[in-house]
């Protein structure tokens, strides 16, 4: 079984605070929490949205039914809470009258997207999320050079947890379509904003074919034939259901900065590649600079997040051309990387290196990029 960076859920507990595990569909949210009660000593209760019954009972507010529910358990754990109705309310009321128990809440990304959490727990909850599975997490099963061996196909198939445990090529195309048209997109086309499905798969496919590039909302409107808002807002529905992430232009000093425009990055390779159904081998394809870019960035964000960086990621670039990829700045440190597939290897750009002399810079390749992601 792949070990996770939460395993020890216990870890993550505060006084007085409920515990939310959310992300994206099938990421092993469900998993991570049976394995963790599992293996607890303390006396626990383990339900599902799903459950009638105890719906209807946390719903209720009747904090007298719910206190009599809750505790006698040190450990209430809720999964596919976003079932619920006002569950936020609900984990309210148990956190304020019950605070002697701790409590667990997983839901999909549209446990968040739905309000039904954050505006009632304000001050009373922590939050991680659970990303496909990182290089940092498969270091516990494979040496760097294995990993390395196996960095086509995570470049092509990505990191889902089913993908990764899946034994051949078919079984993990298989997989990949399936969590594309099955659970990734659900939790999307579940909102009413969203009219068109075929509007947001065709969007997704644009977005697909440009990573690693600008993106002009106006070009993309012009294309679906739709107007600019609706694509700013299911570009917006795409980024907080975790499909894609958004890089901005970075600018300090010079006029010629680039800020207007955006970069857009999958979660995970295997989601761009199946929503293009395009899986073909490394030496047969002609992006594979755009496959490595978004991988490194998307590792890099996994990594950041679970080790609670709380900086910002930009992408520099300028009109006549000169650019980097990825930019990190924290508490004013700024650091450049940019990523190459290639043998060449690229100089400072020379506008750079005079607007920010203080800044790093470093090219990243497949000979180095573990250090980077691990």
């Amino acid at each position: 079984m792949l070990q996770r960076v939460f395993d020890d859920l216990g870890k993550e507990f505060r006084n007085n605070r409920v515990l939310i595990v959310y992300g994206p569909r099938r990421t092993g949210k469900t998993t991570l929490l049976k394995k963790y009660l599992e293996g607890c000593s303390m006396k626990y209760l383990l339900e599902t949205g799903e459950n009638i019954r105890f719906s209807e009972i946390i719903t209720s507010m009747d904090i007298q039914k719910m206190k009599e529910m809750a505790s006698e358990y040190e450990i209430v754990a809720i999964d596919e809470a976003q079932l619920i109705p006002d569950i936020g309310k609900s984990l309210k009321i148990l956190v304020d009258h019950v605070p002697s128990t701790q409590f667990i809440a997983t839901g999909s990304s549209s446990f968040d997207l739905s309000q039904k959490v954050g505006e009632p727990l304000t001050g009373r909850k922590r939050t991680v999320i659970l990303y496909p599975v990182s290089q940092k997490e498969l270091k516990d099963h494979f040496t760097n050079y294995e990993l390395k061996e196996m960095l086509e196909d995570f470049l092509i198939f990505g990191s889902y947890p089913e993908v990764v445990c899946a034994k051949t090529r078919n079984e993990k195309i298989e997989t990949l379509q399936e969590l594309t048209n099955s659970y990734l997109l659900k939790d999307i086309l579940a909102f009413d904003r969203v009219k068109s499905s075929k509007t947001l798969i065709n969007l997704l496919r644009l977005i697909a074919f440009q990573v690693g590039s600008q993106v002009s909302l106006n070009e993309l409107a012009t294309q679906l034939g739709v107007d600019v808002k609706t694509i700013d807002r299911y570009l917006d529905l795409l980024e907080k259901t975790f499909v894609i992430r958004k890089i901005s232009g970075f600018s300090r000093n010079l006029r010629k900065e680039i800020v207007s425009k955006a970069k857009y990055f999958f979660i995970d390779n295997g989601i761009r590649n199946s929503v293009i159904t395009r899986f073909n081998r490394i030496n047969e394809r002609d992006d594979t600079g755009a496959l490595f870019e978004n991988f490194m960035i998307s590792e890099r964000m996994k990594k950041l997040a679970y080790e609670n960086f709380y900086g910002n990621l930009y992408f520099w670039r300028t009109y006549d051309g000169q650019e980097i990829d990825l930019i990190e700045e924290v508490d004013g440190k700024i650091d450049g990387y940019e990523f190459k597939w290639g043998k060449k290897t690229p100089r400072v750009p020379s506008d750079w290196g005079k607007a920010y002399p203080k800044a790093g810079f470093k090219v990243i390749s497949k000979e180095n990029y573990l250090e980077f992601i691990l």
